[in-house]
């Protein structure tokens, strides 16, 4: 299970060892695309029990989907990626006397361009990639040949889109880092003359290479390379796994689904196979026009002969529905254990807050998406680095400076869940840290109350200035200078009261 890993051993890419390379990478691609496939079809609910066969009795043979898996993926797309994505100041956060509580806006003017490209509806088909496939790919490049009409609408100089993993890959060094080093998009046509076309982009840090072809000569080792200069410096490409194994949220309890879907299946059979009974027909001969009028007129008239007794009767045998609810429930507490996904009838034993979300599973819920955070930032560590790279590469008059200025070291990646639960509590929280002397930015970041806490932050600047230090005049007096005696001080971090000599 899992997506594998494409590497090569390859450290620099020309335009002799490129087919080569590709000839090598494909090899593993297709099979990463066959799995795609068949685990988008399954959502979308072509599942194995819609070829499901029966032996006995084939005209009775329900085929039910019970799509948990559209479940599980909708569930983790809205808890992960419910709000946007946001970027937050994370160095430079100093009072100063020339320009207090108004540091670098780079960040804040970053989360414009990141609104105005619509960066939320590109994140919402990462994110379904990424619990669907196990990984997905995002494409950042400039914007080139604008008219100053389009630059007046398009203030971003870079374009997002989400590129479909069944047609994209990213080869990594084969070093202990994995060092990206070929980013790689293809599209399959056909020709006026009905053949199929490929045409392939190849982006490395210094190049981007094309290639274009028929049918699968593009992967020839003599294949005609097309090669320019990459004036983002960068490989645009940026691969976003779920997880270290790139495997699918479902993926690991594809078993289990269907087995819950045969069960339910089984079910249905059981209802529609006690309704259409055999009837049984004991020592009597009944000819095929008998039978027909029984099952139009609902009885029959029967003879027996003395000592064989003549009876008919119907076969039915119910399934127990009760236990196989309880199998049922089973199997799909299962499902829900081992993918991270709350169970909303459970309960802890409480009525606490508290109490229910551990016992519902909304603990493990966020507890699980804190790992994907944790993978998630560093892709988008990545793509910041290409958009950075791409601001400082176009025309000074058009980019801020403050944007040219911004270093990866000065973001940081915010995401916001349940902003509106425990109001009082994080209002309360929010007053305790800036009250302590925590920066305004620093608090109103952790507290989780906004969903664009640096954009908040920027806004409320002048009504932050009550926060900042105390002059110097106004500070508490000094605390008084500890003994210089060296067993009466280790006394005193001891936790022991220190005791005069004498006393």
């Amino acid at each position: 299970m899992g997506r594998e890993i494409i590497v090569t051993s390859e450290s620099e890419v020309t335009e002799k060892n490129l087919p080569l390379i590709l000839q090598r990478a494909f090899t593993l691609h297709n099979k990463n695309r066959r799995e795609i496939q068949y685990l988008r079809n399954y959502v979308r609910g072509k599942q194995p029990i819609l070829e499901r066969k029966k032996e006995y009795r084939e005209e009775i043979n329900n085929k039910i989907v019970v799509n948990h898996a559209y479940e599980i993926v909708e569930f983790k797309k809205g808890y992960l990626f419910g709000e946007p994505v946001q970027y937050v100041q994370r160095g430079d956060c100093e009072f100063t006397e020339e320009d207090e509580l108004t540091e670098n806006k780079g960040v804040a003017a970053l989360n414009e361009y990141m609104h105005a490209e619509n960066k939320e509806a590109v994140d919402a088909q990462i994110a379904e990639d990424m619990h669907v496939c196990g990984t997905a790919y995002r494409l950042v490049f400039p914007k080139e040949n604008l008219s100053r009409r389009e630059e007046f609408i398009d203030e971003a100089p870079f374009m997002l889109a989400a590129l479909d993993p069944e047609y994209t890959f990213v080869i990594y060094k084969n070093d202990p880092a994995k060092t990206p080093l070929i980013g790689v998009n293809y599209a399959v046509s056909e020709n006026l003359e009905g053949k199929k076309c490929i045409e392939l982009v190849a982006y490395t840090k210094s190049k981007v290479f094309r290639i274009g072809a028929e049918s699968t000569d593009v992967l020839a080792t003599d294949a005609s390379v097309e090669a320019q200069v990459n004036g983002a410096g960068e490989i645009p490409i940026i691969e976003y796994p779920l997880n270290p194994s790139r495997m699918g949220c479902f993926e690991n309890v594809l078993p289990i689904l269907d087995a819950i879907n045969t069960a339910q299946s089984n079910r249905m059979d059981g209802v529609e196979q006690f309704i259409q009974s055999f009837v049984k027909f004991t020592n009597c001969d009944v000819s095929e026009e008998q039978f027909k009028r029984l099952k139009k007129d609902g009885a029959l008239v029967i003879k027996g002969v003395p000592g064989l007794p003549a009876d008919a009767e119907i076969m039915a045998e119910s399934l127990d529905q009760d236990q196989t609810q309880t199998y049922v429930d089973d199997l799909y507490q299962r499902v829900l254990t081992i993918c991270g996904v709350p169970d909303r009838e459970a309960s802890a034993g409480g009525n606490t807050g508290q109490a229910l979300k551990i016992g519902q599973g909304w603990t493990s819920a966020e507890t699980r998406s804190r790992s994907t955070e944790t993978v998630f930032k560093r892709s988008e560590m990545q793509m910041l680095r290409v958009v950075l790279s791409i601001l400082r590469s176009v025309n000074p008059s058009k980019v801020a400076e403050d944007l040219k200025k911004l270093r990866i070291s000065d973001i940081d990646i915010k995401f916001t869940r349940n902003n509106t639960d425990s109001l009082l509590v994080k209002t309360q929280g929010l007053q305790n840290l800036l009250e302590a002397g925590v920066h305004p930015r620093i608090a109103i970041a952790v507290v989780g109350l906004f969903s664009d806490p640096e954009q908040v932050y920027q806004d409320s600047v002048e009504t932050l200035e009550k926060w900042k230090k105390t002059e110097a005049s106004e500070a508490p007096a000094e605390a008084i200078t500890p003994s210089n005696n060296k067993t009466t001080d280790e006394g005193a971090l001891a936790g022991v009261p220190l005791v005069q000599e004498g006393a």
